[in-house]
């Protein structure tokens, strides 16, 4: 897969795209990610890349000529099919987009600053919209990188072992089940003792069962509709608390 981002802070990209499993990725060839300077596509000496808003205002505004520009100069290496800005009104990043995204073949990711972009760049030029958090932050940077993160662990052979995808929070629809590893008993807490039988199914039947107990405690807006057998386990947790939802 290859992703190109254009910003004007390039080297935010530098460190965190070297790093763990998506620095291992990008070395194994298994995704590229190319970071495009919007300043190279300024047409003053200043290399300026905003201005005032029209009708008045506080703050600066992202020309849209060189995001334009900036694109298009990426058409021999990528299809532009899917050109995303960073945004507080778009999408919600889910772990559903992200298995979306990591079907295509490529993306372009574009990085707006100050108070935003033109709007003729959403108009003409974007294909999706995505926001990471009801939050501001000063810059799309720190999204973008949390798509790419996102996405690489999608593309198979990033994660050595699918399993561990799998499992990950959101990945089905609930958050992970407790995890544990050595001492068995720390501090007079201890490790379930299903979990150290080796007995697989039960350990299964344990994982999906604390995973729907932790949803529903955590995040009850991701339980929506369940399998026959998820639900036969809400049950179980009903009966041995009852009058609560844990």
């Amino acid at each position: 897969m290859r992703i190109d981002v254009v910003t004007i802070f390039p080297e935010f990209f530098e460190t965190p795209l070297k790093l763990s499993l998506l620095g291992k990725a990008i070395e194994d060839g298994l995704l590229t990610v190319d970071v495009t300077n919007l300043r190279d596509f300024a047409t003053d000496r200043h290399r300026t890349v905003d201005d005032t808003p029209y009708g008045g205002g506080p703050g600066m505004v992202m020309k849209c000529e060189p995001f334009f520009d900036a694109v298009e100069s990426l058409r021999e290496k990528n299809s532009l099919e899917r050109v995303v800005l960073m945004s507080p009104r778009g999408r919600p990043l889910t772990q559903a987009l992200a298995c979306e995204l990591a079907q295509t073949s490529d993306l372009v990711l574009l990085c707006a600053r100050y108070e935003g972009v033109d709007e003729r760049v959403s108009d003409g030029l974007v294909t999706d919209e995505i926001s990471v958090g009801d939050y501001v932050l000063s810059g799309g940077e720190l999204p973008a990188l949390t798509v790419i993160e996102a996405v690489s662990r999608m593309i198979p052979g990033v994660v050595g072992d699918w399993e561990s995808v799998t499992t990950d929070s959101f990945y089905d629809g609930l958050l992970g089940p407790p995890q544990y590893t050595r001492p068995p008993v720390f501090r007079d807490m201890a490790v379930p003792e299903v979990l150290q039988d080796g007995h697989h199914a039960h350990i299964a039947e344990w994982r999906r069962k604390e995973a729907l107990r932790r949803t529903r405690k955590w995040r009850p807006d991701l339980i929506a509709e369940l399998s026959e057998y998820d639900q036969k386990l809400l049950d179980e947790i009903d009966r041995e608390s009852p009058g609560t939802e844990t």
